[in-house]
């Protein structure tokens, strides 16, 4: 060999030589993501093998091994990457030739300017490192052999694994501790304008985690679309190495630009949005691999109580427990029905979501993936059991927001709401927002959820909360194009002509209340007159009202103040007075139908009650089948006290929910030629689950609880008993007031309250203890919330006094708190 082949290789095996390669495999354009980090980790390690293989020969060192652990070890060395490397040793050459060993390969790395983390241990140093500390672990399970003993690497490797599986049960708590402690400094990064691609929750660090769960064999981690995630994530940071020249993860304002043009996207929101995406199949990922895993844990550390309660049997079966029509709750989580057929269901989807969020239980990713790959798409415009869904669903408080995760993670959301698609992982520059565009508007609807007691309207509320910044994503002023997107979306979903009108009021004013009360002369006539033009109705302003508030505590805690509530509210106040000559319909004045009066008369005949069902259905599908909503029911008795709570407590006893109803006294003659007042009852109900009960049924038990032999109070207490409902969504306390100016002939009394089985029945109960007369009433139940209203008289049929009427409401609120 010549001198000069001498030289050559001794270059190529030095730091110059390895940090030459090493700036051309960098600024190579052709060759970028993984095969570039792949060709990085296979430089490196060529590099370091020449290294030991000298320092070996040196030292006179055997029975030693090179080994990369942590993101070297996966072959994810990004451009400024630390070597993570272990000299593992078999404890046999004396501590002074495996110190000079170490110095030959740590001094060239530190010469070069690498970042090195490094170590020395036998096997049994490093077994027990690991198991003193869970981050040596963690990095040990990637551990791989760059030079050396192979059969030394191999034995640890194995030794490592085995300890991890069987220490799982207590080390699996300590890692997802230790994620939700980093994810607690370090935020989330799908929401982040500067995140940290690395440590904040759905960063690199968690795709990590799930690999060690993975190999603890207790879970799996989702497959779909991880891989591609952390790809993402990876080709990130190393256009921001690159781009910068620093060892950094953090994705600076400054400099997002630039990593953007580095990775080919048109600019810094693209990269955002990129990025937002995956760490959100990161974080989703994350939340059902620790949810599966403590499922797991749970159920190993009950099955030995369980064998031996059972002597040694087998398990008892999982329990489940009804929550709505082909819904059910199993082991922690919500899945469907053994009967259940996506196929045929289309509200199923949306019906499972609320009875999750309403549960405050997560959805089962298994039963949203069969979700989406069997549901049949919903009609348009929407049946109505399908808004009552997604109203109870918006309705639900922070529940709503992991069960939205999950609908979104399969595509299920853009299929529900197409327009959804635009704003989907939007960033906002503005530094006052939080969350992206997609997340403000679920914020939103959560916000408002604690509102709904204000409004007599919630399911519009919650609606516009979701819809008010939709236009986000679109040309020019995002009001303007959401009013435009929301008329579209409200249709959409089914509301009527009028409803779609207020939603898209709400939409197009959602910013008024707030910048004329903050940069308007509110002692201005014309600054009054001008929101009341445009707000148009005392409704529509108090649904305004409590939408502004929403929105500003969603956006940011920079965004609302008592100074700001203040101003609106006085802002409100005045408009309200302008707004205060409307008109308002009396709903006594509406005449009954051809039908209830045909009840009236056979009820007023016989002196009992009369009922008749009615099957509702909406729209036929292409298939020519209608699909059914619920039951219209009707009743008429003659009027006599206990006739509200009797019927609202029989149809609670046989499970069937209430989503309107209205109730009125007819007055009709009498062959003695006198007049006699008939109650009749219009329901239209729906079956929690299962099937509908037979009129027969219902009329029967009605008439028991008339004259007292069934006891309904003391039937629905036992079921409850027997049937605790499960803990759900902490929803706003019940508010019931005195309607000002309701009517010229009675006293109108409004409960507003979350409905729950048995609500009407315990108001029912509540009027008649008070000793006042229903004249008529009319119920609305607008997904979780119920919005009733009572119109009342004293015995003298007369409108209650303003002091009696004020004691009524809070004697009612009490019997519902």
């Amino acid at each position: 060999m010549t001198s000069t082949e001498v030289t050559t290789e001794s270059e190529d095996s030095g730091p110059s030589g390895y940090g030459a390669a090493r700036l051309r495999l960098l600024q190579e354009k052709a060759r970028s993501g993984p095969p570039r980090r792949a060709a990085l980790a296979s430089l490196t390690d060529d590099w370091l093998t020449a290294l030991f293989a000298t320092a070996t020969e040196q030292t006179g060192v055997r029975g030693a091994a090179l080994v990369a652990v942590g993101g070297y070890g996966r072959g994810e060395l990004s451009p400024r990457s630390d070597l993570d490397l272990v000299l593992l040793h078999d404890g046999r050459a004396d501590a002074g030739a495996i110190a000079s060993l170490a110095d030959r390969i740590w001094y060239p790395v530190w010469d070069l300017g690498l970042a090195l983390d490094h170590s020395v241990r036998t096997p049994g140093e490093a077994r027990k490192t690991a198991a003193d500390d869970l981050k040596v672990q963690l990095g040990l399970l990637d551990a791989r052999s760059v030079a050396g003993d192979l059969g030394l690497v191999a034995a640890m490797r194995t030794t490592v694994l085995a300890d991890w599986r069987n220490q799982a049960p207590k080390r699996l708590p300590a890692l997802d501790e230790l994620c939700r402690e980093r994810a607690e400094r370090q935020g989330e990064l799908q929401f982040l304008l500067e995140p940290d691609l690395k440590e904040a929750r759905g960063g690199l660090r968690d795709a990590t985690a799930l690999r060690a769960v993975a190999a603890s064999w207790v879970a799996d981690a989702p497959r779909e679309g991880l891989t591609e995630a952390r790809r993402i994530l990876l080709d990130a940071r190393d256009a921001l190495h690159l781009t910068t020249g620093r060892a950094t993860d953090r994705l600076a304002l400054q400099e997002q630009d630039q990593v953007a043009t580095a990775l080919g996207l048109l600019d810094a929101d693209a990269l955002l949005r990129q990025v937002y995406e995956a760490a959100r199949t990161v974080s989703y990922a994350t939340d059902v691999t620790w949810r599966e895993v403590n499922r797991v844990l749970r159920a190993r550390s009950v099955r030995p109580r369980l064998r031996a309660m059972l002597g040694g049997g087998r398990t008892a079966a999982t329990e489940r427990t009804p929550l709505a029509e082909g819904v059910v709750e199993a082991d922690g989580e919500v899945v469907l029905a053994r009967t259940a057929r996506p196929e045929r269901d289309a509200v199923l989807v949306l019906r499972a979501a609320a009875a999750a969020a309403q549960s405050e239980l997560p959805i089962s990713r298994h039963v949203v993936r069969r979700l989406a790959a069997a549901a049949r798409p919903l009609p348009v415009p929407w049946p109505a059991e399908a808004r009552e869904e997604l109203v109870t669903l918006l309705g639900a408080g922070e529940a709503t927001i992991p069960v939205w995760e999950a609908l979104e993670a399969e595509g299920l959301i853009t299929r529900l709401l197409p327009d959804w698609e635009r704003v989907h992982c939007r960033p906002q520059r503005n530094p006052v927002h939080t969350w992206t565009v997609d997340r403000h508007l679920v914020e939103a609807a959560v916000r408002a959820s604690s509102l709904t007691r204000r409004v007599g309207r919630p399911d519009l509320l919650l609606v516009a909360a979701l819809l008010h910044d939709i236009g986000k994503g679109w040309p020019g002023d995002h009001s303007a194009a959401g009013e435009v997107i929301a008329r579209d979306v409200a249709a959409r979903i089914g509301f009527d002509q009028h409803d779609v009108g207020v939603v898209a009021t709400l939409v197009r004013h959602h910013l008024l209340l707030v910048e004329t009360a903050t940069r308007r002369d509110l002692d201005d006539p014309a600054t009054v007159r001008s929101v009341a033009t445009a707000v148009g109705s005392a409704s529509t302003l108090e649904l305004l009202h409590a939408l502004t508030e929403a929105d500003a505590l969603a956006t940011g805690p920079a965004a609302w103040s008592t100074w700001r509530a203040s101003l609106v509210a006085d802002l409100v106040k005045r408009v309200a007075a302008v707004l205060a000559g409307e008109a308002t319909a009396d709903p006594e004045s509406v005449a009954p139908s051809a039908e209830q009066e045909r009840l009236a008369i056979e009820a007023l005949r016989t002196g009992e009650p009369v009922l008749a069902l009615h099957t509702q259905a909406e729209t036929p599908y292409e298939d020519g089948e209608p699909e059914p909503i619920g039951v219209e029911l009707l009743i008429a008795l003659p009027d006599r006290p206990g006739v509200l709570p009797a019927a609202a407590g029989v149809l609670a006893l046989h499970r069937l929910t209430v989503r309107a109803a209205d109730l009125r006294a007819v007055e009709l003659p009498t062959e003695l030629g006198e007049c006699a007042d008939v109650l009749v009852l219009s329901w239209r109900v729906a079956a929690e689950y299962g099937s509908l009960p037979q009129a027969a049924r219902l009329r029967a038990d009605l008439v028991r609880a008339l004259d007292g032999s069934l006891d309904i109070r003391a039937r629905l207490a036992e079921r409850e008993a027997a049937y605790p409902r499960r803990r759900g969504v902490k929803a706003p306390p019940p508010r019931v007031t005195v309607a000002a100016a309701g009517s010229r002939l009675a006293t109108v009394i409004e409960v507003r309250a979350q409905d729950a089985p048995g609500l009407l029945h315990r108001i029912g109960r509540a009027l008649e203890q008070s000793a006042v007369r229903v004249r008529s009433a009319h119920v609305s139940t607008l997904g979780a919330n119920a919005v009733d209203a009572f119109y009342v008289t004293g015995t003298d049929g007369e409108p209650l006094s303003d002091a009696r009427a004020t004691e009524l409401a809070r004697e009612v609120e009490r019997a519902l708190g």
